[in-house]
């Protein structure tokens, strides 16, 4: 069973397709830098009264840092890591967008089975991965080898989306189990997203394009009047090829991807995606999946969970919740696409550029 990277290009001079291959009008104002662990680009086309690039630079910089300081989990002051680092049955304050996000994560939880859990990361790090482990990419086979049942059985008495309570009054959390932690790195970025966008907004640009980690959102249009474009690669490791492009505006696109990350041991190749209801790396053959929607929140929530459940019960899952939502499923070295209905009432049918 072969597993396989993907990529997401957003219109940026470091990812750029064939569908980004001209360079942007001289008047778009750039923006990158490093953010939670990967890198952002924002392009902004300036309304016509002028913008304070600097003044927006620190407003950006204030939002990321912001979010770090709440919900990082490399930062051992954060919000999240002292959660994590809190007992059981007691109520834990945390602040309105902790909160916020984590009660977004939970509720497609529900909607999915348990297939999005923020309480994973003990699974993530048995499995030799996790936000301060170094995946193995390939190599030598004795590098990693996998947990052992009982391993799995014991990381899973710490993980599961019910063993969390959220308290909205006074914004709060509290474990039921001792050990449970939160991990909201499958969400985080697209709040972040949200966030830099309603800022871009409320200081009156109309049209904008922000990506951090390959999820991005886009308003308005680029200065020519022509849509963003963003281009989805084909889920191939060994080479960077366009499978499709499409435009995006007042929306969100994110996608999550078979092994980006993963390790080989004894011949087998072994997931970074771990599914909660099983403490095991997923094992089929759907290799991507993206979703589209209004907030950058909502697609980032929704792409892992149903990379989970697989091609037949994510994608039903998708339909029965009207997710726009793209899966290629690769089988026999051939990429199988599919589109949900409300991919097709966003974007139409997928046109798909030949893989020569």
């Amino acid at each position: 069973m072969r597993f396989i990277r993907f990529f997401l290009l957003a219109a940026t001079a470091f990812h750029l397709g064939a569908a980004f291959s001209e360079p942007c009008l001289a008047e778009t104002i750039e923006l990158a830098g490093p953010a939670q662990g990967t890198t952002y680009h924002i392009k902004i086309v300036p309304p016509t009264t002028g913008l304070n690039e600097p003044e927006i630079q620190r407003e950006i910089d204030r939002i990321l840092d912001a979010v770090d300081r709440q919900m990082s989990t490399y930062r051992a002051d954060s919000e999240v890591s002292r959660f994590n680092r809190a007992p059981a049955s007691a109520w834990f304050d945390v602040s309105p967008p902790t909160l916020r996000v984590v009660a977004a994560a939970q509720s497609i939880s529900q909607k999915t089975n348990g297939a999005l859990d923020v309480t994973v990361g003990p699974l993530v790090r048995l499995w030799h991965f996790g936000p301060r482990a170094q995946a193995k990419r390939g190599g030598a086979e004795h590098a990693f080898e996998p947990p052992s049942d009982d391993q799995i059985a014991a990381a899973r008495e710490r993980v599961g989306h019910d063993q969390l309570e959220l308290r909205s009054a006074s914004p709060a959390l509290r474990k039921r189990v001792a050990g449970v932690e939160i991990d909201l790195s499958s969400i985080a970025s697209g709040y972040t997203i949200d966030q830099i966008s309603t800022q871009l907004s409320n200081r009156g640009v109309r049209s904008f394009l922000v990506e951090l980690g390959g999820e991005v959102r886009a308003a308005g249009t680029r200065e020519d009047g022509s849509p963003w474009r963003v281009a989805i690669e084909r889920p191939d490791a060994g080479q960077r090829d366009l499978l499709a492009a499409v435009p995006l505006a007042h929306a969100a696109l994110a996608t999550a991807g078979g092994t980006y990350k993963f390790f080989d041991y004894q011949g087998r190749r072994y997931s970074h995606i771990i599914d909660p209801a099983t403490g095991r790396p997923v094992e089929h053959t759907l290799a991507s999946v993206t979703v589209a929607a209004d907030t950058c929140l909502e697609a980032d929530g929704w792409d892992t969970p149903l990379l989970v459940l697989g091609p037949q019960r994510g994608t039903q899952c998708a339909e029965e919740h009207g997710i726009a939502a793209m899966f290629i499923t690769h089988h026999d070295e051939q990429d199988d696409v599919k589109t949900t209905t409300a991919w097709k009432k966003r974007f139409g049918e997928l046109r798909l550029r030949k893989n020569e």
